[in-house]
């Protein structure tokens, strides 16, 4: 990265980081305590980061950037304390997660207060700013029920998994470039660059997830493999696997699809799938998969002036797909 554009970015970092603290302030020692949870946990904060790539194009320094990457990145952190709900995942960033510490209603309305709060900055921001984060928080809260519920009988599953994972994780990652630009006055052509790449960063972003989840421990992620497994939450590699079983069917296939249907509740059995699963052909699938939306979403960005701004993002973008964590 640019040295110049690496030192406001550091900077703008270090603001937002303390923006977020003072934004969850209260004196309810309760939602003191369990709103800093996950935020203490830490992040990679990679939508504030893409506030302030975006912002670059404009006034990086404004202070209304700041308020942008804060929004985003409390809009984050609650859906976070209600995903790990729906999910029952038991770890989030290395840590227990909030539902295993406090149990599930305290979880919820602690992402319901950081929801709250979100909403309040967005209104500082002006009305643009409110029915863009009013439209996230609308898919946001589409995806996960579409999640849930899985797909209609007739819908197609790749369809309606990728839908997932655009309201789910994209909306986010778009509305972050889409107000960094808008609050940084770099323009609504910007704007609509950054909407458009992230709507494509973060549906790759996600599926370079479903495969770390499988690869990875829990002490580089900070969640446990697995957990979509257990909860029967379907991922771009089970798709794939249950696909290949109804187009050709094997028996090593049919084993896996057999123990994803079965109780994974013992770690065991739950283990013995993540590992053969680790070494099916639909994990490098599915990074190609990935691999391929980023080379979208590099295309999108050259649409963008040849700035430094413009090369960081193509370098982030790239990462978000080759990442061990």
């Amino acid at each position: 990265m640019d040295e110049e554009l690496a030192g406001a970015v550091l900077s703008g970092l270090a603001r937002i980081e303390k923006r977020l603290t003072d934004t969850v302030a209260i004196s309810d020692d309760m939602m003191a305590w369990t709103s800093r949870h996950l935020m203490d946990a830490g992040g990679k904060r990679l939508r504030p980061l893409v506030v302030l790539l975006a912002a670059s194009m404009g006034d990086i320094e404004d202070d209304a950037v700041i308020d942008a990457g804060t929004l985003v990145e409390l809009t984050h952190l609650a859906s976070l304390y209600h995903d790990d709900v729906m999910d029952s995942a038991p770890t989030r960033r290395g840590t227990a997660s909030a539902h295993e510490v406090w149990g599930n209603s305290v979880a919820i309305l602690t992402g319901d207060f950081l929801f709250a709060r979100a909403s309040a900055l967005s209104a500082k921001l002006g009305a643009h700013i409110v029915a863009l984060h009013a439209r996230t928080f609308e898919r946001l809260c589409l995806g996960q029920l579409h999640e849930t519920v899985g797909p209609a009988e007739d819908a197609d599953p790749f369809e309606h998994y990728l839908s997932v994972l655009s309201d789910k994780t994209a909306s986010l990652l778009s509305v972050a470039g889409e107000i960094g630009a808008v609050t940084s006055g770099a323009g609504d052509e910007v704007a609509a660059i950054m909407r458009a790449y992230g709507e494509k960063a973060g549906v790759a972003f996600q599926l370079a997830d479903d495969v770390l989840d499988l690869r990875s421990d829990s002490q580089t992620s900070g969640k446990s493999p697995g957990t979509d497994l257990r909860e029967g939450v379907p991922t771009m590699p089970t798709l794939l696997i249950r696909r290949r079983l109804e187009e050709n069917p094997d028996a090593r296939t049919r084993d896996i699809v057999d123990r994803l249907d079965g109780d994974l509740s013992d770690d065991g059995d739950l283990a013995a799938l993540v590992g053969l699963l680790r070494e099916d052909s639909s994990l490098q699938t599915t990074l190609d998969m990935a691999h391929t939306l980023v080379g979208e979403a590099i295309e999108i960005l050259s649409a963008l002036p040849d700035v430094p701004a413009r090369r960081a993002l193509i370098d982030f973008t790239r990462g978000l797909v080759d990442r061990d964590t």
